[in-house]
Order: structure tokens, then sequence, then C-alpha cells
């Protein structure tokens, strides 16, 4: 029908994180707020609808659906068309899902909201402590979706049928749980069982299950807790024997661990907690926030949870087992901190299946807190940080993961699979691209194995069929590996991308650059495999999504031995001494931290140039300072050493580094080639090595060594660009690498380039580590041509 005056119908598309959302409510709703008739669906291009009604009801309706969407939608983009009349009455039905062709986004698992954390609290309502209240605005998603389209069925709840009750609030548009597929209650949803081992075969369940597990931890247990995307090791972060036997058992070493509070109350009391970091803890994705601890922290905190680090990693109840196990009002008391770390062996993935849960964290747990919801895909906690009053990622998975990046230029389907730390891969299509959650270093079968399970996951749940695969040029490199042998199995092509080159292009990436005009990209890491057979990593490119010209670069010294030299900083200390011609004298830290017989054997090694391949790292040259200045010799976890050393110099720090206009700080010499006038810049530690040393052998403590180290490196940062823009003309700069994490640094070189007029990229949506690594790699390797 047609033609009727004043009365319009419209197809409506929208696209974006609209499925799992509560969207299709949202826009019932709209419609019965004008009167509309029509309908609406989930399909694989989005959400779908038809409205037909007074024209400026149409209009409005189609206004609306886009601006003033529901909490957790991120509306991408909204189709409209008009159609025939056909004059279906004033009724809109939500219609069943349906398939066909196109893409949706799958939202993130997302915190508990208020609403349903004051229900879970409240004895009057029906839900009153049920461990898995959620509704349309909160709880799993991404880690229970089997397929697309979004409904119950195509999530790990289809075993679950709904009750009567659940049943009515699912289908009542008035409801908070209007089609909110997760929906369940005490009658019909998932349970909770404590256990403790596999043949327990009177478990307590659910209310008994949570008592006996708060016992448990305030009596100082270990308890495997099974969450949204996988078990965490839990304890009482008070009870330093506890906290020592989670720490021996898990082969932990040093390496700080993550601690959940009670309340936000709580953090203020133990942490410094500025404005952007309490938005972080307690917004919708809740990850794990790094806060400068009080002096106070040692009430409710044992000093084993992190040793040695100022900070402290805290998160908020961001599940309804969580808020349990630490107690509602009327609860015996219990801790109001816990430790929460991944449910893992050191090097492995996080544990996701309840069987396998009982074997291989038996020995680390002496109890499991399990539940029947099985887990689809594995999501370790995220971590962030706050610099300079924005959000600096260092760890992006639950709560951000797989919400795309949007991306500048479109790509070719593929699939970029990352390097071997803090491994992520990323799938990419058109104009997004997918970054998976948090995998871990790839550097057991099990971690492989759940590399593999995921990369499937993930291209299936998006829609990438690859037609590339990208993986670093790092010859040993696993995740490489398993690039080449799936490349060769799928009859597909492999592109390989430098490392460096790939971090500055994740920065670009995510600050929307096309590429047509190219950045001075600074790239700090520890390791990565350079053109000429090297380990690089302090490193100045020139640098598109094209092509990139190493434009300056630290120094080579040898890596005497290798892994040896990462596990024990004073080796790297020694071979930057001697490489800038200065003594082993005893009375240096790094060299008494060797025998004489290992600093014999040492020397003939570097002089032989035994197992000793050249290094520019960066990161490597803060292990070397921080080993010479007394902080940190011997590393248990990852970047120990440079983790130590800013800990050292933020000590008694007034303000930023880039306003300290005293004169003391140590300065690297800029050389050039006499032979070659275009080879790169050298920018030489040898003098900063040397001054080091001298305050050292006066007596200067390790405070005012470390601040003096990373000024002389903001001020490095500031020359070299300010040479590579005299020459070039560039004036943007790209800060990416691991060394990047370092918030001292970031800050200060950030800081200096903005004064001298330089626009300054750094990372705010994907980690500067290698855990942003596959994004660069897609968008330099996958980039459609013209």
């Amino acid at each position: 029908m047609t033609g009727i005056p004043g009365r319009e119908r419209r197809h409506v598309t929208v696209k974006g994180v609209v499925q799992g959302v509560g969207f299709r409510p949202f826009v019932y709703t709209l419609a019965e707020e004008y009167g509309l008739s029509g309908w609406v669906t989930n399909n694989a291009a989005g959400v779908e609808a038809e409205v037909e009604g007074p024209a400026a009801a149409v209009a409005a309706f189609c206004a609306r659906i886009g601006t003033r969407p529901p909490p957790l939608a991120v509306v991408e983009s909204v189709e409209e068309r008009a159609l025939p009349l056909e004059n279906d009455g004033s009724v809109f039905t939500i219609r069943p899902s349906s398939g066909g062709p196109g893409r949706t986004l799958v939202s993130p698992d997302t915190a508990t909201c208020d609403a349903c954390m004051s229900e879970l609290a409240d004895p009057a309502d029906r839900r009153h402590r049920h461990p898995f209240i959620t509704c349309t605005h909160c709880g799993p998603r991404f880690t229970v979706v089997t397929a697309l389209p979004y409904d119950r069925a195509n999530t790990t709840m289809a075993d679950f049928p709904m009750c009567a009750d659940c049943a009515r609030e699912y289908a009542d548009p008035a409801d908070r749980r209007f089609h909110a597929q997760p929906i369940a209650c005490h009658a019909c949803g998932p349970r909770l069982t404590l256990r403790t081992g596999p043949g327990d075969l009177s478990a307590p369940r659910d209310a008994e299950a949570l008592a006996e597990a708060r016992r448990l931890l305030a009596d100082g247990a270990v308890l495997a807790v099974k969450g949204i995307g996988g078990y965490h090791l839990a304890c009482d972060a008070g009870d330093p024997a506890a906290v020592r036997a989670l720490r021996k058992r898990k082969n932990r070493g040093g390496k700080p661990f993550a601690v959940l509070a009670d309340s936000p109350e709580t953090v203020r009391r133990l942490a410094h907690l500025g404005p952007a970091e309490e938005e972080l803890l307690l917004g919708p994705r809740k990850p794990v926030v790094l806060l400068r601890r009080r002096d106070t922290a040692s009430e409710a905190v044992a000093p084993g949870v992190a040793p040695g680090s100022p900070d402290l990693g805290f998160l908020l109840p961001y599940t309804p087992v969580h808020r349990l196990l630490l107690g509602l009002p009327g609860d015996p008391p219990g801790p109001t901190v816990l430790v929460m770390t991944s449910g893992n062996r050191a090097g492995e993935p996080i544990v996701t299946d309840d069987e396998e849960a009982l074997t291989r964290l038996a020995g680390l747990a002496d109890a499991w807190l399990t539940h029947d919801r099985p887990v689809h895909v594995p999501c370790d906690d995220s971590v962030v940080r706050v610099c300079a009053g924005a959000e600096l990622p260092v760890r992006r998975s639950r709560g951000y993961a797989p919400f795309p990046v949007a991306l500048p230029v479109p790509v070719l389907p593929a699939l970029a699979v990352g390097g071997d730390l803090k491994n992520t891969f990323c799938a990419g299509d058109g104009r997004y691209a997918w970054l998976s959650a948090h995998v871990g270093d790839m550097d057991d079968l099990a971690t492989l194995t759940a590399f593999e399970r995921a990369t499937g996951h993930l291209t299936d749940l998006t829609g990438v069929a690859p037609r590339l695969l990208v993986a670093d040029r790092h010859p040993g490199y696993r995740s490489a590996q398993w690039a080449v042998r799936t490349a060769a199995a799928r009859g597909l092509p492999l592109r390989r991308v430098q490392h460096h080159h790939a971090h500055v292009a994740s920065c670009m990436a995510e600050h929307g650059l096309d590429g047509s005009a190219p950045v001075i990209g600074v790239a700090f890491d520890g390791t990565g495999y350079g053109d000429d057979g090297a380990v690089w990593g302090g490193e100045v490119l020139l640098a598109d999504y094209d092509g990139y010209r190493r434009f300056a670069h630290l120094g080579y010294v040898p890596l005497p031995g290798g892994d040896a030299a990462v596990r024990n900083p004073y080796r790297m200390t020694l071979s930057h001494l001697r490489a800038a011609d200065l003594p082993w004298t005893e009375e240096l830290p790094c060299a008494a931290a060797a025998t004489p017989e290992e600093r014999r054997l040492l020397a003939r090694q570097l002089e032989r140039e035994l197992n000793c391949v050249p290094t520019s790292s960066m990161g490597r040259l803060f292990d070397a300072v921080s080993s010479l200045a007394g902080v940190c010799h011997r590393v248990e976890y990852e970047a120990q050493a440079a983790m130590e050393l800013e800990n050292a110099a933020l000590g008694n720090l007034t303000g930023p580094l880039a306003d300290d206009e005293r004169d003391d700080a140590y300065r690297f010499i800029l050389r050039t080639s006499r032979q070659d006038p275009a080879a790169p810049l050298i920018a030489d530690p040898g003098p900063v090595l040397a001054a080091a040393a001298a305050d050292v052998l006066g007596g200067v403590t390790a405070g005012p060594v470390a601040r003096r180290f990373h000024r002389a490196v903001i001020a490095l940062v500031q020359e070299v660009c300010a040479v590579a823009r005299d020459r070039t003309g560039i004036r943007t700069v790209a800060l990416s690498g691991g060394v990047f994490c370092n918030a001292l640094l970031t800050e200060g070189c950030a800081a200096v380039l903005e004064r001298d007029g330089f626009t300054v990229l750094r990372h705010r949506r994907v980690p500067p580590n290698d855990g942003g690594l596959a994004l660069g790699q897609l968008i330099v390797a996958a980039r459609a041509q013209d």
C-alpha cells in the first residue's frame, strides 16, 4: 500500500556492537514510544528493523536509534531506505534472529552492573545471592558466544532452559532482562560447587559452597575460582603465609600479583586513586589498574604480594561470585582484599576446562570453586595504567577483546599472528581489525594449542576468512613457525613484517593515520629481529605503512649468552662497560654480582665473540643501568630490572622529569658515519655508562642515578627527533615498543616533544608492547592496494 499522506515506512540497518547489548529491546521500546508498527531482528549484518507510522515519528525514531543507544552498544553506522507502506497496524514485534551475509560485532564481557549488584545484596529480591545474576546491560558475552547471531542457543547458556519466571522477564519489553540471553536465576541457572579434588563426591553446592570457600580463604587456603574467562587462583592478600604459599606453588618468582578489593573506599585507603584511575576501576570494563600504594597498604596487603614495587594492581568485583566471596552485609568477617591471579602454572595459558583444572591446578590450589557454565574461549584480566591523564593499556583482554579497532585504510581478509611474548593475534578485513584476548608467551605446547583454538574462534566469530597470513621476521618465533606451517597447509601467502616497523605502524593505525605521510617512529623494546641479523631494540625509524628507513639507533654492544644476559642483567652491564672501555672494578654492584670466575669466563667470551650477537636494545640498556645502580642483578620475570629502575627513579620525585632543569643528567653522544652520510645516526651509550659508574663509585644512591638515566633517554629522543625534523620536515612522532609501558619515560618524552612543536602519538587503545604488535603487522602487510 502506498500514497497515504503523512505516513511512511523505512528499513533501518544498524551496524556495530549491537548484539548482546540489549539493542533489540531498545528498538522495541523506542518504536512503542513513538507509536510505530514493524519489526526488529538480529542477523549477521547487525540489527535490522522496519518501522511504519507518522512521518515525523519515523524521522524521530531514526534520529535516536544511532545517537542514544543502550549503554554497552557502539553504533558504527545507521543505514536507512524508504519502503512502500504495508499498513500493518500498531504492532511492533521482535522477530527471531536470522543468518545471511554480513558481519556484526560482538560485545566484550562486561562487569556486573550496579542494578544487578543491588539485587544480589537485596534479601527481598528473587536473585538474592545468585552467583550468575546478569541483565541486558552486563555479564558475559565474548567468552560464552559460540556463534552468531547472538541468541541463547548460540551461547554456553544453551543447556540451561529458562524457568517460567525468567521466561516471563525475558519476554517483557518493560523488564531490564528483556531478551537478555544469559538470564538465569537460582531455579534454572548454573550452579556453584566447591571441590577438593577429582574424587570429591560430596561437594557442597551454591550457598554452602560459597560459605565454605570464604571460610577457607579466611583460614589461609589457596582457592581456584572459576570466573568469566577461566580460573583464577585466590588467597587472602593480607595473609603473608598464604601469599608465600601461592607464590611458591605457582613458581611466580617476584612478579607482582593483582589484588581484588571489596570497595573503592578500600582502594582509596591503600593506594593513591586519581579521577582517571577511579573511572577505570568503576567503569564497565573493570581492568586491573596499576596504582601507587600508600604507606597504609600494609594493613591489608602482605609485602609478598608485590615485592619491591611501589605499585599495586587493583581491580574491583566484576562478577557476582567476586562480590559474594568478599562478602555481603551480614556475612561473617573475611578478607577485604584477595590476591586474584591467573589460574595456570608459570608459562601456561589460563585454565578454562573444569576437569583439566582439577589436574593442572593440583598442587597449586587447596580447593576449587567451580560451576557448570562452560567457558567457550579463555580471556585473562586486562591491565592498564594512567599516563599523563590518559589510559595506557599494558594488557588488552577482558572487557576490551574482541572489540575492534577501526582502521584508517581497508585491509584484505588476513590473520596477523603477533610475536612470541605477550602474544595477541589480529584478524582483519575491510576497515576493522579484531585483536584477540591475551594469549601469553608462546613457549610451550599448551599455549600453542590455546593460540590455535583462539584463532579459529575469533575468525569464525568475525567472519574473517583469511586470504593472507602475516608474521614477524624472526626465524625462531613459534608464532611465525605456526604461520609458516598453516600457510603451507592452507595454500595461503605469508608475509613477514619487521618487528619495530610493526610497532610504529600499530601506533599509527590506532591514531587513524592513513600512511600517506611518514612519521618519526621511536621504537624502544627488549628484542626485535633486525634486518642485519642483530637484535634491534633502540630504533628511530622514518616510517609509513609501505616501509621504513632506519634513521638512528643505539650503538651495538654484545649480548653475551643471549637469554643468559636477559636473565642476568649484570652480564649486560659488564658488556656495556667493556664496550665503553670502562673497568670492571669490584666496587661496582654489577661486578660484585658475578663471581671472579664468572667474570673471567665472561671476559673471554666477549673477547672471542662467542655467542655474542650484537644488540641495539634499549630494554637491555635499562637492564644494564638497573644492575649498575645496584637495583636488580637477576630477573624472575620479563622487564623486572627495567621496572625496578623506573620505581627507583620515582622515589622522592617532586615533579615531571621534563621540567627538571638541572644539568646533572647523563648524555648520549650522537655519532655519524664519515664514509656514508646516509647511514643511521649512532647513539653511543658509553658516556652514559661512564657517568653513571662514576656516580655509583662516588656514593650516589640508586634513585638519582635512575632519574638521571631517564632524563638522558628523554634528551636523546628529543635530540634525534629534532635532527630528523631538520633533515626531513617530519613533525609527527610515534612512541611505541614495550619500553614505553614506562609511564615516567613516556610522559617525559611526550612533554619535551610537544614543547618542541611535534605531534606526539602514544598508545591509548592497544598496548605499546608486543600485545599490540599484530595490529601493526596487519596494516603493513594486508593493506589493500589501489
